[in-house]
């Protein structure tokens, strides 16, 4: 269907709120992405090992994938408005205390922080988005969220390898503080949300303290299992163990609570439970090679942070057109499973093939490769929640949302997790079995040797670009084939989530706004009591009156539109 003249005033009202929204997102993510390039030279300068650039990383998604439905239940509780204002300033002030930390442990207990920040702007910019937009029309929109991530992940990781070869590392982390302030600014002056019935607030504090609880256990046994305790051992027993308990209590908890974190009740509809399931391995898709590719420009191709950002670039070109083209695509026709299926078996061709590269792979293969990948994640990541928030009950819009949300941060929390400890495992083990090579090349350095070998023995993560010819090819040998192998991790995940794409329910994109669809909801209501309570009165006189059952029809068919 094409747009009317009637669209236009709609449009002018929702784009104004709508900066505000992107420029939230961009926030986020500029801030996120743009230590990416330069977190080896940070991890290096602070003396931390591989467990602790993982933990760098882990630590925030933790944080962002705990709180996500958190912010999601108190998006449907409280002012939309004044959440995600809170959520911009927590991340931002966070952000810009990490650029002071004086070790790793203090910038990951930062980025903690700043994670909470993050589920906040996460699950609160696609709450209100579905406040002022209908599904039908979302698609071109959701676009430009795809299109502005796109953006700042380019821009982020280019902007931080500048800063950090020109000014230093830390100057990365105050770089968002000027576009939160707009944000912030414009958010106040333009997003203007319908009000909604108040209700009584009920915060289900127990479930959040279980839910954190659960995971943290999970990825804390998952990162040092193998390396600070055996995997078979009693560290690992107590932590898995209680994160099993944590998560059966929490499940208890959820089901006897009149205000549930995360409605269990959700899972009964078949587009939520499949959606979640796909969004792990597009979380994982996203955050762990993300993550890694960027360790591995630096690592394994002796790259500077500068020259990352721009060797990721092919990642984020794919993610940018596919994202736009396919957003565009899905308002105009109103088909959206095929570009979900295309997603889903780019995201498993382009994990596969990222698994096969070596140090000197040609780096033309390597673009493809990464094109592939962030293609299928541009055409995966904003719509599985979109076709969540189409049959959502309305008044569940921030949990479901946030449910789909939160599980992508919680796929790619654990992807992190999993690639890093698999990655610092496959290192440790490919260090041992060349250290005759490396210990030749060192020796025939003369009197450097000793600094390049005190280096290396240190534990903590080597400057690669800066260690001599000899050193640097075997080195970069031990991280590429241990970043290949730990690419191969995302492969059965993203298996899994193309089945459960292909089982999803292919319903028609309504043209409703979640504030449209209560009305109607509540119109139904008033349709179907309202006869009711007059058939007891006399009848004083004929009136004609409609027929309930073809009010509903015709609303439906209102709704729903024309599709093509």
């Amino acid at each position: 269907m094409t747009a009317t003249s009637s669209d236009a005033p709609a449009q002018r009202r929702v784009l104004p709120a709508l900066i505000g929204l992107l420029l939230g997102t961009f926030v986020s993510m500029l801030a996120s992405t743009v230590v990416s390039t330069s977190l080896p030279v940070i991890v290096h300068d602070l003396s931390g090992d591989q467990n602790a650039y993982t933990w760098v990383i882990t630590a925030t998604l933790l944080t962002t994938a705990i709180s996500t439905p958190i912010w999601g239940k108190l998006a449907d509780l409280f002012n939309r408005k004044v959440l995600i204002q809170i959520a911009i300033a927590i991340f931002v002030l966070a952000t810009a205390a990490a650029g002071f930390s004086q070790n790793t442990d203090m910038l990951i207990a930062f980025r903690a922080i700043q994670g909470l920040g993050a589920g906040g702007l996460a699950a609160l910019s696609q709450v209100i988005m579905a406040d002022i937009i209908s599904p039908r029309e979302r698609g071109r929109y959701m676009g430009l969220f795809g299109a502005v991530m796109a953006v700042a992940t380019v821009g982020g990781p280019l902007l931080g390898g500048v800063i950090t070869d020109a000014f230093g590392w830390r100057w990365n982390f105050f770089v968002a503080l000027p576009f939160a302030v707009a944000a912030l600014l414009i958010q106040q002056r333009t997003l203007h949300l319908p009000a909604r019935a108040k209700r009584t607030v009920k915060i289900d504090y127990v479930g959040i303290v279980l839910l954190s609880a659960a995971v943290s256990l999970l990825l804390i046994w998952v990162t040092n299992a193998g390396s600070t305790f055996e995997w078979a051992s009693t560290e690992t027993l107590l932590m898995v163990g209680g994160a099993v308990v944590a998560a059966i209590l929490f499940v208890v908890v959820e089901l006897r609570s009149s205000e549930p974190l995360v409605p269990l009740t959700l899972f009964r509809d078949a587009t939520f439970t499949l959606a979640t399931i796909a969004s792990i391995a597009t979380g994982l898709a996203m955050f762990g090679t993300s993550v890694f590719l960027s360790q591995y420009m630096q690592m394994a191709r002796g790259a500077t942070p500068t020259e990352a950002g721009v060797m990721t670039i092919p990642m984020i070109g794919g993610l940018l057109v596919s994202s736009i083209v396919v957003g565009a695509l899905i308002s105009r026709y109103g088909h959206w499973k095929p570009f979900l299926i295309t997603g889903g078996v780019l995201l498993i061709a382009g994990s596969f093939l990222l698994s096969t590269i070596h140090y000197d792979t040609n780096f033309a293969l390597v673009s493809i490769y990464m094109a592939l990948l962030g293609a299928g994640v541009g055409m995966t990541m904003q719509n599985l929640v979109l076709v969540v928030q189409n049959t959502a009950n309305p008044t569940q819009m921030g949990a479901a949302s946030s449910g789909v949300t939160f599980f992508r941060s919680l796929g790619g929390t654990i992807g992190v997790s999993v690639m890093g400890a698999a990655l610092a495992s496959m290192a440790t083990s490919l260090f041992t079995d060349r250290a005759d090579d490396l210990k030749a090349a060192i020796m025939g350095l003369g009197a450097e040797g000793a600094s390049v070998a005190q280096s290396l023995q240190s534990g903590a993560i080597p400057q690669v670009s800066t260690l001599p010819e000899s050193v640097r090819v075997i080195v970069e040998d031990i991280y590429a084939q241990s970043i290949a192998h730990s690419f191969l991790i995302a492969v059965p995940v993203a298996v899994v989530s193309l089945i459960a794409i292909l089982f999803l329910p292919n319903r028609p994109l309504t043209r409703m706004t979640t504030t449209e669809r209560v009305a109607a909801s509540e119109a139904d209501f008033a349709t179907v009591s309202v006869p009711e309570a007059m058939a007891t009165l006399s009848a004083t006189g004929t009136i004609p009156t409609q027929d309930a059952g073809s009010s509903r029809r015709a609303r439906r068919d209102a709704e729903m539109g024309e599709d093509g």
